[in-house]
């Protein structure tokens, strides 16, 4: 009996996991819309395209809809349309009879089986062939379908989220997206943004694979300050996947140690020497940062729960902060030449330009020609 609750326990405890693994991390405005829509949408059973770059999560917008959906008792079926070569991929949509085809040596059911009462989720539907395209869009408008080699008609119940990273509206002007099929599956899109417009959700989502990543005993003790900031100046070409495989890989290099800037692979923050991470004493430092004229609040010179206080502080302020005296720093140093200044930093001129104007930094006493 005690070895049946244990096992019950042990259940529950992977599927919260699970779950947690796949839930919406972030507070950014960008992703309250995503959740706004998701709840107006959520109990309705439009189909629904899910738009966005590549790891952005969008597998993970599609479960929380699931989620919340009045189908989240029966099942969730995802595939990966680009992943399967298309001589292959009907066959999976549909099932197929004993005999379809050579080595086909029993039937087999296909994802709209499977999701009978649930959700497809049709993953980068931008890379379907034509001919798929052509046989999906029949299943969508009649709901029912032929397994491959079979004539019995089968009746399908089922919600389809579809996403793609792709701009479908080029591919069908391009010819390789069928505008039928778009309007079927465009009812009602949703936009996930990607990681570089929603820097202020690194901290959360560190923080939620770094505890996956703990319960495995595995993990970091802490990401500090100045890591946090040099990850939010980050343009993040592989957003949230490639935010995860870093921290990953920061728990295997550095676990159970607290990682600072200089622990980051150089593509995240350059060579840069961050004030208040060198062994010297607080001292040392604060005469240091007094001797370059960068004032004590800008940088992160003592631990994080000093910092804190019993107050509690402000992070995204902080970090701002943080950020804005280092590029005054650096522009003061090279006699606000823009270019010197984005060398000293180890960003592009272009980047450092675009903080400049988003930061609204100037000097009174000169015009910088950006």
């Amino acid at each position: 009996m005690a070895l049946d609750v244990s096992n019950k326990l042990n259940v529950v405890a992977e599927k919260k996991m699970a779950g947690d693994q796949h839930r919406l991390v972030g507070d950014s405005a960008g992703m309250q819309r995503v959740r706004r829509l998701l709840e107006q949408v959520a109990e309705s059973d439009a189909t629904v395209l899910i738009l966005g770059e590549s790891g952005t999560g969008k597998e993970v917008v599609a479960q929380a809809l699931h989620r919340q959906s009045l189908r989240s008792k029966r099942p969730f079926v995802p595939i990966n349309c680009g992943a399967i070569p298309p001589d292959l991929l009907e066959s999976e949509l549909f099932g197929h009879e004993k005999g379809a085809f050579t080595g086909a040596i029993t039937a087999r059911q296909g994802r709209f089986e499977l999701a009978e009462g649930g959700t497809l989720f049709l993953d980068e539907i931008g890379d379907m062939s034509l001919e798929m395209q052509v046989k999906l869009l029949r299943v969508l408008q009649e709901k029912s379908f032929e397994r491959v080699g079979g004539s019995k008609t089968i009746h399908s119940d089922v919600r389809v989220v579809a996403a793609t990273h792709h701009d479908l509206e080029q591919r069908v002007e391009a010819g390789g997206f069928r505008l039928d099929l778009f309007y079927r599956l465009n009812v009602f899109p949703i936009d996930v943004p990607p990681l570089r417009e929603r820097s202020d959700d690194i901290l959360q989502l560190v923080n939620h694979t770094n505890q996956r990543l703990q319960r495995g005993g595995q993990g970091i003790a802490e990401l500090q300050s100045c890591a946090l900031a040099a990850l939010a100046s980050y343009p993040w070409p592989g957003n949230v996947r490639e935010l995860g495989n870093l921290v990953e890989r920061l728990g295997i290099l550095h676990p159970g140690q607290q990682v600072r800037a200089r622990e980051l692979p150089d593509k995240y923050c350059g060579n840069v020497e961050w004030p208040g991470e060198s062994p010297q004493s607080q001292a040392a430092e604060e005469a240091m940062l007094a001797d370059i004229g960068v004032e004590e609040r800008s940088m992160p010179l003592t631990p994080p729960g000093a910092l804190l206080g019993g107050e509690g502080l402000d992070l995204k302020d902080y970090l701002r902060q943080v950020e804005v005296d280092l590029i005054r720093q650096a522009l003061d140093d090279s006699d606000w030449v823009v270019a010197r200044a984005a060398k000293l930093l180890r960003l592009q001129r272009t980047t450092l330009v675009e903080k400049i104007r988003k930061f609204d930094i100037s000097r009174s006493d000169s015009v910088s020609d950006f």
